[in-house]
């Protein structure tokens, strides 16, 4: 129970305030895995040293968030349920996704298309400096469906499962993929296991949220056959089905042609073409994972009671 009030606390305050600026856990934890990261990633043993640092940074980011939760539950359970919702705040990001996201959607609709391109270059990793209006839109309306589940979701399902402490640590794990998870020459060994657990805790969390999606906007067997034809169509075992879900939601086609840092990478394609992507698409992409955070957490909540009470 005192999981579930917190978890609806946390989305309160992620409303009022978005993702704050300033002492931000996550750059606490980013900085750690930096230090680590100096330290460790060069000469022999490099996976074993990956490993280490994974198992540092976790292991250091749960028992204090443990220990703060606990602490505080001790003394007021009020004041347990606040700090518990402060954590599980600052893992989840739905709202700063969606401003990110309208920040790409006002230039656009502008026609300012080099500030489209700039905003639209902080949130994806991408070459986006000769991407033409189709391309911005198709890069928004991916990261707003990954991230669907990675900044959302996601946390969501383990603050369910073990509260705020739980939900930091997938964060943790999730910080350490972003930061070191890059298959090039300099992590390709060292990021290898915080890449590889990263998909692990994200198995079940992005399939439960493209099936949540799909099912609260209503889709048609259309939808549900294009799910499971283009979910792995994406280099991610995990990324690509809330993709696939958001394409089959809006007809259109993401995936395919993207540039990192001057290389050209051709993917598959995921979804059908029925109509071509233009800006209106990022703003339907924000109003279903909107929709998607609080049906999630509806039955999040629903199910935690069901089991509180069998």
């Amino acid at each position: 129970m005192t999981h579930i009030w917190a978890v609806w606390l946390a989305l309160l305050l992620d409303r009022i305030f978005a993702d704050p600026r300033r002492f931000h856990p996550v750059c606490w934890i980013g900085q750690m895995i930096a230090f680590m990261d100096r330290r460790l990633n060069k000469g022999k043993w490099r996976k074993g040293k990956g490993i280490f640092t994974l198992f540092v940074v976790c292991t250091v980011t749960f028992i204090i968030s443990y220990g703060l939760i606990a602490s505080a539950y001790r003394l007021s359970f009020i004041f347990g349920i606040f700090i518990e919702a402060m954590i599980i705040f600052t893992s989840i990001a739905p709202t700063s996704l969606a401003n990110a996201a309208f920040d790409v959607l006002d230039p656009l609709e502008r026609g300012d298309m080099d500030e489209a391109r700039k905003n639209v270059g902080m949130i994806v990793g991408r070459d986006t400096k000769t991407l033409q209006k189709e391309g911005i839109v198709r890069a928004c309306v991916e990261t707003v469906a990954e991230n669907t589940s990675d900044g959302v979701t996601a946390p969501l399902f383990y603050a369910f499962i073990g509260g705020g402490a739980l939900a930091m640590l997938y964060r943790a794990v999730n910080t350490c993929d972003s930061m070191l998870g890059y298959k090039n020459e300099r992590y390709a060994q060292f990021g290898w296991a915080s890449a590889r657990f990263d998909d692990v805790l994200n198995y079940i969390p992005a399939r439960l949220t493209a099936f949540v999606m799909l099912f609260v906007h209503r889709a048609n067997k259309r939808a549900w056959k294009l799910l499971f034809r283009d979910a792995r169509n994406h280099p991610s075992p995990n990324s690509g089905w809330c993709e696939a879900a958001m394409a089959a939601l809006l007809h259109v086609q993401l995936g395919g042609v993207n540039t990192y840092h001057g290389v050209v990478s051709v993917r598959p394609t995921i979804g059908d073409a029925s109509v071509p992507l233009s800006a209106w698409h990022i703003k339907q992409a924000v109003a279903i994972m909107i929709r998607t955070t609080v049906a999630f957490t509806i039955g999040g909540s629903l199910l935690a009671l069901a089991c509180t009470w069998g």
